[in-house]
C-alpha cells in the first residue's frame, strides 16, 4: 500500500504541471487525438517535469500492481487529487472549502478502510481473450478520442477524461497480465498503446475543456474498469468477511476524489488588486 500511495503522490503533482503545461501549448486542430498538440507539450518544461512524475509514479504503480488487489490500487491513484489539493492548500493561497476539507479526509477514510480489507492480489491469469480484448479496448480509445473531437466542449471534456481513463485502466490491468516482456505478448502492445492513448486524451481535455469535468471522467474509467477485471477475472479478493468494508471503502474514495475534481488543473493567477500583490486561486473549472 505504501508503494501504491507513493504513487498517488507522484500522479497529484504530475497533473498539476501537465496541466499547466498542456495550457501553455498553442491551441491545435480541435481533434481529441492530436500529435502535433503533444508534440508541442512536450516542449514545455512543466510538461515534462509532470512526464518524469509521471515515470515515477508508474514505477510505484507496477510494484502495488504486483501485491495488492486491482480495487486498492485503482482507488490509490484516484486519491492524487486529494493529494493535489492538499498541496495547492500548502504552497499556494488556495483555499479549500469545508466541504472539500472533508472530501479529503474521507479519501484517507476510505483509503484506510480498503488498506484493513484488502487481501493479496489474485494469481488467475483470466481468460485467453482477456489480452486481446484489451488491445481492442487501447485502440478504442484512440477512435473515442477521434470522435470526442466533434463534441460541444463540456462533452468533449467528459468524454476525452473517460477515454484517457479507460486507456490508463488497460496500462493497469495489463500490468498483472505480464510475464516478462515478448514482443508477441498483446498485452504488452495494449499496455504501450492504452497509456499513449491516453495521454494524447488527457493533453487535448486540459487544453480544450473543464479539466474538472475531464478528471471526474478520467477517475471513473481508471478505477471502475480495472477494479471489475481484477474481482471477475483475476482472483482478488478481500480479507475473509471484510468484503463490505472494501466495497465501502472503494466506493467511498472514488466519491470524495470526484468532489476534488476541480484540483485536476494547476490553480491559475488572476489579476492583482490595485496596490496589491497578485494571488493565485484555484481555477473555476
Amino acid at each position: 500500500m505504501v508503494c501504491a500511495l507513493g504513487s498517488s503522490l507522484c500522479f497529484g503533482a504530475a497533473t498539476v504541471f501537465q496541466a499547466a503545461g498542456a495550457r501553455e501549448a498553442e491551441p491545435g486542430t480541435g481533434s481529441g487525438v492530436d500529435l502535433g498538440l503533444l508534440w508541442r507539450a512536450l516542449r514545455r518544461w512543466r510538461y515534462l517535469v509532470g512526464l518524469g512524475l509521471d515515470g515515477l509514479g508508474f514505477a510505484l504503480e507496477v510494484v502495488a500492481l504486483r501485491t495488492l488487489p486491482l480495487y486498492a490500487v485503482g482507488a490509490a491513484l484516484a486519491a492524487s487529487l486529494a493529494v493535489t489539493a492538499a498541496l495547492a492548500s500548502r504552497m499556494l493561497p488556495v483555499r479549500l472549502s469545508r466541504t472539500e476539507w472533508g472530501a479529503v479526509g474521507a479519501v484517507c477514510l476510505g483509503l484506510a478502510m480498503l488498506a484493513l480489507a484488502a487481501g493479496r492480489e489474485g494469481h488467475r491469469d483470466g481468460p485467453e481473450a482477456l489480452p486481446w480484448a484489451l488491445l481492442g479496448a487501447a485502440a478504442g480509445v484512440l477512435l473515442l478520442g477521434a470522435a470526442a473531437g466533434r463534441l460541444p466542449d463540456r462533452s468533449r471534456a467528459l468524454v476525452l477524461g473517460l477515454g484517457a481513463g479507460i486507456g490508463f485502466g488497460v496500462v493497469e490491468v495489463a500490468v498483472r497480465l505480464l510475464d516478462g516482456v515478448g514482443p508477441a505478448d498483446p498485452a504488452l502492445w495494449a499496455l504501450l498503446l492504452g497509456g499513449a492513448a491516453a495521454f494524447l486524451l488527457l493533453t487535448s481535455a486540459f487544453q480544450r475543456g473543464s479539466v474538472t469535468t475531464a478528471t471526474a471522467g478520467m477517475v471513473l474509467g481508471e478505477t471502475l474498469g480495472p477494479a471489475a477485471a481484477g474481482v471477475l477475472w483475476l482472483g482478488d479478493r478481500t480479507r475473509e468477511g471484510l468484503g463490505w468494508l472494501a466495497v465501502t471503502g472503494f466506493a467511498v474514495a472514488v466519491a470524495a476524489s470526484l468532489t476534488l475534481a476541480r484540483f485536476g488543473e494547476a490553480p491559475a493567477a488572476t489579476p492583482a488588486p490595485a496596490g496589491g500583490p497578485a494571488e493565485r486561486t484555484a481555477a473555476p473549472d
